[in-house]
């Protein structure tokens, strides 16, 4: 009989706050979290908004501060969402943790420490550079800009480093970047090396922000944000016929993933139980998924078939649905080729999805943490989190995307799917521990 992966606990960061309890109340509200961008000079942008994380401050969830000063904001934002799953799990308290058999997998992206500098450096290199005067001045404004900290934490795996430092992890420790399907990955490839015997307790979510010049310059470019700077806060509407792209959005989210024998040794309360993943990979184009959704609708399959379940036993999806035009309906082709086929039941048998984006905006390498989450609290007060901002049906979407309202319901079993640039795809299967 295979290990059983269960969940222990749970933390996050987000547009909406910054403890389990006040986001999930205010994406059952449907609040949004978009609004004028603050962290930058964006009123020259096609994009003037985004989706923020506010008021926070990382210190105030850590115990090394000597080891965290100065750190960027991927890593602020890890850590913070990382202690309070890890003081949720109480693994802090428990004498007998093998600390070389805990380890970190996440999802975690470039994470600029001081852009404003970043940019000034590179542009004095390209001022000297069209005068044709050699790179001394260039090096000089560099190395007066960078400090070794500032260039380190630049780095995608700076929020690992840092997490391991911060709970003693000492085991297998990896990080990856597969765009919006990242901390989906780093997930399901944890839950993998609990598995196979490689460790007791992995730590595993993401965490992202792009809310810098170059990151929403280059989503201006692909033309794939909302441009509805006269109401950020419905820009974000997945699945809606009026959508016209993502918002962007920050922060983390972070599980405490352990073997079902693990947790029980030491009466661990647990959460929920991851039972499947399913990982594909388009091989169809750079950014854009393929037209069919046939590696989305492959990942799902995967997803299911390990965890021995059948499409009819899945109460909820967490979809990816950016809010784009391609991806809202082309996962929506994928649901149904997985789902559908019982043209007498409502929907044609595929079961209610929401995409809780239209509340948080797009956290990137860490959306799909987040929105495993929600899986894991969608199960554990029985109720669904909407879809808001939705209006106009669109006929290529014509599922039921929970519009709007919360829906109180049976919830034991939830799929949570993430797509990313480059036709990543990945799908876990959460359902009810019993």
């Amino acid at each position: 009989m295979s290990t059983r992966i269960v969940i222990t606990g749970i933390g996050w960061v987000t547009p909406l706050g910054h403890d389990i309890e006040t986001v999930w109340r205010n994406l059952l509200d449907g609040k949004a979290g978009a609004s004028a961008t603050e962290r930058f000079d964006a009123s020259t942008f096609p994009t003037a908004f985004s989706s923020q994380v506010k008021n926070y401050d990382y210190r105030r969830f850590v115990t090394r501060q000597d080891c965290h000063e100065g750190v960027g904001l991927n890593t602020a934002f890890a850590l913070g969402a990382a202690t309070q799953a890890w003081n949720m799990s109480g693994l802090g308290a428990f004498a007998g943790l093998k600390t070389e058999r805990m380890g970190i997998y996440l999802g975690s992206g470039e994470g600029s420490l001081d852009s404003d500098n970043y940019f000034a450096t590179n542009i004095a290199g390209w001022d000297e550079a069209k005068q044709a005067v050699d790179g001394a001045k260039w090096a000089a404004t560099a190395f007066r800009k960078f400090t070794p900290r500032k260039e380190t934490e630049q780095e995608p795996n700076q929020p690992l480093n840092h997490i391991a430092m911060e709970l003693g992890a000492e085991g297998p420790c990896y990080n990856c970047l597969t765009a919006c399907a990242a901390s989906t990955q780093a997930i399901g490839e944890a839950f993998e090396i609990l598995r196979r015997g490689d460790a007791d307790v992995m730590i595993a979510g993401g965490a992202h922000t792009m809310i810098h010049p170059l990151g929403v310059t280059g989503f201006n470019r692909l033309t794939a944000l909302s441009d509805r700077n006269e109401s950020p806060a419905t820009a974000s509407r997945p699945f809606s016929l009026d959508r016209d792209g993502f918002v962007m959005g920050e922060g983390a989210g972070m599980l405490i993933l352990e073997t079902l024998e693990h947790a029980q040794s030491r009466g661990a309360t647990i959460l929920a139980e991851i039972c499947g993943y399913g990982s594909t990979a388009d091989a169809y184009r750079i950014t854009d998924i393929h037209p069919e959704g046939k590696g989305a609708a492959a990942a799902m399959r995967q997803g299911l078939s390990q965890a021995g379940l059948s499409p009819a036993d899945v109460h909820y999806i967490s979809a990816h649905g950016t809010s784009t035009k391609e991806n809202d309906s082309i996962e929506t082709k994928a649901i149904k080729a997985v789902f559908g086929g019982n043209p007498q039941a409502p929907f044609g048998g595929a079961p209610p999805i929401s995409s809780v984006k239209s509340s948080l905006g797009h956290l990137i390498a860490a959306a799909g943490a987040v929105e495993a989450i929600t899986c894991v609290l969608a199960i554990r007060d029985q109720v669904l989190p909407p879809t808001i901002n939705y209006g106009t049906p669109d006929p290529a979407c014509d599922l039921d995307y929970i519009p709007n309202v919360a829906r109180k319901t049976r919830v034991d079993v939830c799929m949570s799917n993430s797509f990313g640039f480059g036709g990543q795809n990945d799908s876990l299967v959460i359902r009810r521990h019993a």
